[in-house]
Parts: structure tokens; C-alpha cells; sequence
């Protein structure tokens, strides 16, 4: 009995001992929130117009409507009243008085006021914004003002612990901590397709949109900017912008005034539903759809149906990604492209140009082929017809390009969204220029197979997959 007493004890020693342990290696936020909190800044921007643009899911937003309803596909607000206030936060990022925020913080406002931590309050001059990544710089007239220390956002590590300091629900110098829980993550949304965002388990709300987040150096790594919600509040999940996109926002809007992202003159879509037609070993990737005439991509080679691989020695492992790396590339330089033709990984150099500004520019610079089919193709659900001479050089389309559909008569065509009027410029890779050779194509599909189609419709080409019945 003495004996297992004394082993139990020595067993609650352990315990204890390695608990004390675990309780030591846990990180002690002190030091960080000590030197910080002083240049983390409460934000207040006043709206007086008649109504303000509504934008939902932005967590520093004065609503009562879901966060983040734009990146799932829901509707924006409902119109705000004449006059409203939107707090947030920001950060000083130098001691003359600059100030680094999110853009829908202060989006439409009439006058910004900046509160620190001892109290002062200054109004604030927006000295430009940019809506694409969401950050705005202001100024406030003073010096010798506390500022953070800006670290490396590329060094980011899931797993790693991060800080937040902001003022939710206006509650001034709230500090919130938790791990990385992703980098590189695309939401897909297409107000912001150029951000790839830090994903953390940081406990975010309403007011901390435009604070920063912290390693656990005190080093800036990211601006807050993003939840997902459907109550409105934090649900484990919060997303910030890395802080080398908005440097490079600062450094440009400094410069210059205005934010230039580059551009390389594809528009890409994901590989996976395709990756049997193209015999590769996994859906990495993003396919090229469309290249645009005259574009660095064009100039280099790249063609419909390349699939890259990296950009510049970055991976591109799904579509979404290459946006991002595109445009935070500066205009004029050149870029390697690695990407996959025919089984075979190529790589060129690319000039990289200058997305336009405005959003009918940046239609006219997707612009690329159109095609059309004609005949009958059952197995896929599809007539297509030919495309007389007169309406093809309306289309811009070179003799023997492209069928026209007339009919979608099958379901797995309808799901796909395809409809009379599309042009079919590729069938599995191959061009089609008449009914006949688009009915020959359709037959070389077996059951069950997905035929890959590159469709134009107006100024958008893509590739469409359709399934053939297995009991066609």
C-alpha cells in the first residue's frame, strides 16, 4: 500500500512538472503589446451623404448585416441612413504621422478622426486608398508619433502564433492572440481577385478591420481586414491582408498616387475537372482560357489550353493563385513562366504590362477568340451549325474557326451553363472549324469521358467541361 502511494505521488510529480513545462514554453504576448499598443490607432470616419455604398463583409463595418456576405454570393446592404459612423482601426506606421488602414474603413467618409492610446485625437487627410486590396494611407499633422516595426509577411508559417490589437466594437487596445491557420488564401472573391490573404484563428470583430497583426518579434506581418460570419460576430475565422501588399499600396500611393498592378494577359481557370483530358498526374495548375491579343503572354506564347505551373519560382498550384502573384509585380519587368504543353514543362520569359485602371479597359483587355460549331452531337447534348462568312468576320474569326451552337438539348450540357449563341472553338484540344469536324470530334468521346470545350461567349472565352452520359 506504501508502495503504490509513493508511486502515486511520484506520478501527481510528473504531472505537475510537465504541466510547469507546457505552462513555461507558451509565449508571453507582454513585451509585444507593451511596445505596440501605443501606435495602434481607433478610427472613426463620419459619413454625411445622402446614402453610403453598400459593402458587406467588411468586419469594421457600422451594420448589422452578415460579415463577409460578398466572398459567399450574398447581397450587399440595404441603404444606410443619412448620416453614420464607421469605427475601425490603424496602425502608425512612421513617426511624421502616416497612418495604414483598411479602404472600407473610411470608404465614402466626409471626415476620419484618429484616436491613440493616450488619448489625443487628430483628423486625419486621406492621402489615397485603394479598394482592390483594401488599404488606405491617411496623414495626420503631428510627430514624433510611436510606430510599429514592419516585418516580412513572406516568412509567414501556418502554425505560427499571431497578435491583434484593435478596437472592436470600440473598445480601444483590445489585445487578441492564436496561430496561423493559413497563408496564400484566395476567397474568391471579385472585388479583391489580387489578394491572397493570411488566414488566423484570431479572434476578430466589428472595429478591428485596418489594426495590425503581429508575430511574435512585434513585427507587423499583416493588416486585418476580413471574418467569415453568419451571426455577425467572430466564428474562427479571420483574414488579414499580408503587410508586403500594403507597403507596396503605401509606397506606390506615395509615389505616384495611384496603385499599378501588373499584368501578364491570360485569364486561367481551375484544372481540376480537366485533368484526365490532359493526362496530368494531379490538378495543379491554372489553365489557360483565354490569352489576350498583344499581351506579354501572347508575345512570349503561351497558348489556350498551357497549363502554368509558377510564376516568377512561385508555385501556382490552383487558379486563384496567380492573379495575386501577377499583380503585385511591377509594370515593365520581366517574369518566368514555367507551364506544362503537350506533357512537356516549358518556361519563357515574360514582359509583364499594366492592368488597367478602370473597369471597361480591363474588359476590352480580356477580350480573346471566339469560335462557334454546327451539326448534330448528341452524345454531348449539343447541335452546332457553321458559321457563314459575313457573321464570322462580324466575330473577328479567321476562315475555318469555330462552330456556333443552336441547341442545348442534353442536361449535362445545360448544367454547364452552355446556350444557343456560344461559340465552340476546341474540342479535347483540337479546333473545329465546321459542323462536321465538330461531329467527328464528339465521337472520338467515350462514355462517361468529359469532353473539354473551349467556349466564347461575347468578350469571355473559357473551357467547359461536359460529361457524356455512360448510357448514351
Amino acid at each position: 500500500m506504501g508502495w503504490l502511494n509513493s508511486r502515486a505521488l511520484l506520478g501527481g510529480a510528473l504531472v505537475l512538472a510537465t504541466a510547469g513545462a507546457q505552462a513555461q514554453s507558451l509565449p508571453d504576448f507582454t513585451t509585444v503589446v507593451e511596445k505596440n499598443a501605443p501606435a495602434v490607432v481607433h478610427v472613426e470616419a463620419r459619413t454625411t451623404g445622402a446614402h453610403k455604398k453598400a459593402k458587406g463583409g467588411r468586419a469594421g463595418q457600422d451594420d448589422q448585416e452578415e460579415l463577409l456576405r460578398r466572398f459567399f454570393g450574398m447581397p450587399g446592404a440595404p441603404v444606410q441612413p443619412p448620416e453614420q459612423t464607421s469605427l475601425g482601426s490603424g496602425f502608425i506606421i512612421s513617426a511624421d504621422g502616416y497612418i495604414l488602414t483598411n479602404d472600407h474603413v473610411v470608404d465614402d467618409a466626409d471626415e476620419v478622426k484618429i484616436r491613440l492610446q493616450d488619448r489625443r485625437t487628430f483628423t486625419a487627410r486621406v492621402v489615397g486608398k485603394d479598394p482592390q486590396y483594401d488599404i488606405a494611407l491617411l496623414k495626420v499633422d503631428a510627430s514624433a508619433l510611436p510606430a510599429v516595426t514592419i516585418g516580412d509577411s513572406r516568412s509567414v508559417k501556418r502554425g505560427q502564433w499571431a497578435l491583434a490589437i484593435g478596437s472592436p466594437f470600440g473598445l480601444d487596445a483590445t489585445v487578441t492572440h492564436g496561430i496561423i491557420s493559413a497563408v496564400g488564401r484566395n476567397l474568391g472573391s471579385s472585388d479583391q481577385p489580387y489578394t491572397s490573404f493570411i488566414q488566423t484563428d484570431v479572434p476578430i470583430n466589428r472595429g478591428n478591420s485596418g489594426g495590425p497583426l503581429f508575430n511574435l518579434q512585434g513585427q507587423v506581418i499583416g493588416v486585418n481586414s476580413q471574418i467569415y460570419s453568419t451571426s455577425g460576430g467572430y466564428q474562427g475565422l479571420s483574414f488579414s491582408i499580408p503587410i508586403d501588399v500594403a507597403m507596396n499600396v503605401v509606397q506606390q500611393i506615395k509615389e505616384k498616387g495611384y496603385v499599378s498592378r501588373g499584368m501578364l494577359g491570360v485569364t486561367v481557370q481551375p484544372v481540376d475537372p480537366f485533368v484526365k483530358n490532359l493526362a496530368l498526374p494531379d490538378s495543379n495548375g491554372a489553365l489557360v482560357a483565354q490569352v489576350t491579343p498583344g499581351s506579354g503572354a501572347d508575345k512570349a506564347g503561351l497558348k489556350q489550353g498551357d497549363v502554368i505551373l509558377s510564376f516568377n519560382g512561385t508555385p501556382v498550384t490552383q487558379a486563384p493563385d496567380l492573379p495575386p502573384l501577377v499583380a503585385i509585380t511591377r509594370p515593365g519587368s520581366t517574369a518566368r513562366v514555367e507551364f506544362l504543353r503537350d506533357h512537356k514543362k516549358q518556361s519563357v520569359e515574360v514582359k509583364v504590362g499594366e492592368l488597367p485602371r478602370d473597369k471597361a479597359a480591363l474588359a476590352s483587355a480580356a477580350q480573346g477568340e471566339d469560335g462557334a460549331g454546327g451539326g448534330s452531337a448528341a452524345a454531348l447534348g449539343l447541335a452546332v451549325q457553321d458559321i457563314d462568312a459575313s457573321t464570322r468576320s462580324e466575330l473577328g474569326l479567321k476562315a475555318g474557326e469555330g462552330v456556333v451552337v443552336s441547341k442545348v438539348s442534353g442536361p449535362a450540357a445545360a448544367n454547364t451553363g452552355l446556350r444557343p449563341g456560344d461559340v465552340i472553338l476546341m474540342v479535347n484540344q483540337k479546333r473545329v472549324g465546321s459542323a462536321a469536324a465538330f461531329r467527328d470530334a464528339a465521337r472520338s468521346i467515350a462514355s462517361g469521358d468529359t469532353a473539354m470545350l473551349l467556349v466564347r461567349r461575347e468578350d469571355s472565352t473559357r473551357f467547359v467541361g461536359v460529361t457524356v452520359p455512360s448510357d448514351r
